[in-house]
């Protein structure tokens, strides 16, 4: 495996000073390593892939240097636009290295939504004509990275390095942040499911979220009538306010985390614009990307309270424990929306978390003769 400091290394000594991306499971080791070693300027941690590729560019555009931009290779289509219309050669051709993570490689055991994501990576990037490598375990780290970087040189634009599953030794973060609360995602998720009933539709995010809310609707034996959005980070109050608007006669529930809310927070006026009596938006916020190494997000000291309010939700509530979430029964069955209720969470979930045992198609079934009938 390779050593998180001598990838990290090598990359500096390569010229590399600034770095910027969404965390990946796939390289936590490596994003672990950055956060510990980078000064605050040296290191963002971007709200969505195609935010950090537009840093990169601002980076190199103030510095002349090329500038690291990590993400899992899901996160290509959020980059899709900035590299073809901004970093390419035809374009300003903006020399950056892409650090990617590959879920999903052909012949590897993955989840649903990364399979053919995994299929098509080295064909999309083919596509776009941007050079890539592959890296792992037994590669000679210096040897890949210093031929990728020449190629950047040569073609003053993009080129990626394709990181294998289990590349990356094991790396022990130094500092944690203090959590926002000592309330649990699970003991939230059961809460808000037990008081939203049953004619209540449920649409929750992708990660450790909708793999809860799976398991803790099978442990307290009710139908499964949620959207498990497996995918599509960032797209969960898009999808709960077309299901809202499609049929007003239901009430919708939102469960979305503060780093899908951040990935494309433009959906939150577009809610507060339309106004959607029935809809109810419940944020669960960790102030991390907790399923792929708890990596921090900038929502830490984010006022979404006043956030809720500039977008025009009409009413905003907060909770943190158990009991604040009883005191919010009212609002998440009868009154008027759009709302917002924050739930402060700490990170952390159970060592033997399971996932769906439906397939996307099947959740989709179940999801829509509940919300048609």
């Amino acid at each position: 495996m390779i050593d998180p400091a001598v990838f990290y290394n090598r990359l500096r000594q390569g010229g590399i000073r600034f770095f910027t991306g969404v965390p990946d499971s796939l390289l936590k080791h490596f994003c672990a390593y950055i956060e510990d070693h980078c000064r605050k300027n040296e290191h963002v941690i971007a709200a969505n892939e195609g935010n950090a590729v537009a840093l990169a560019a601002g980076y190199h555009l103030s510095t002349g240097r090329v500038a690291a931009v990590y993400m899992q290779n899901s996160g290509l289509g959020n980059a899709v636009n900035p590299l073809m219309s901004l970093a390419d050669p035809e374009v300003y051709s903006i020399p950056l290295l892409l650090v990617i993570g590959w879920r999903g490689e052909p012949g590897l055991k993955d989840e649903p939504q990364h399979i053919k994501q995994g299929r098509i990576t080295t064909t999309l990037l083919d596509t776009m004509e941007i050079p890539y490598s592959v890296i792992d375990s037994d590669s000679h780290c210096n040897q890949v990275i210093d031929s990728l970087l020449d190629k950047i040189k040569n073609t003053n634009g993009p080129a990626a390095l394709l990181v294998r599953k289990n590349t990356f030794a094991p790396y022990t973060k130094i500092g944690s942040r203090e959590p926002l609360s000592t309330l649990s995602r699970e003991t939230a998720l059961t809460e808000i499911l037990t008081l939203a009933g049953e004619n209540t539709l449920v649409v929750s995010t992708t990660g450790k979220t909708s793999r809860e809310v799976f398991e803790i609707r099978a442990r307290l034996g009710q139908p499964q009538r949620d959207f498990l959005t497996v995918g599509s980070m960032g797209h969960t109050a898009s999808i709960a306010l077309g299901v809202a608007l499609g049929n007003p006669q239901k009430r919708v529930i939102c469960i979305d985390g503060d780093g899908s809310a951040l990935m494309h927070m433009g959906s939150l006026p577009v809610i507060g614009e339309l106004k959607p009596a029935n809809l109810v938006y419940i944020l669960l916020n960790n102030a991390a990307h907790e399923s792929v190494g708890g990596q921090p997000t900038a929502a830490v000291g984010f006022d979404f309270a006043a956030m809720a309010n500039a977008c025009g939700f009409r009413k905003y509530r907060f909770a943190d424990t158990t009991s604040h979430l009883k005191d919010c029964r009212a609002d998440i069955l009868q009154t008027p929306g759009p709302q917002m209720i924050e739930v402060r969470i700490r990170t952390g979930s159970r060592s033997d978390l399971g996932r769906p045992a439906r397939t996307p198609q099947e959740n989709k079934k179940a999801f829509m003769e509940a919300a048609i009938d």
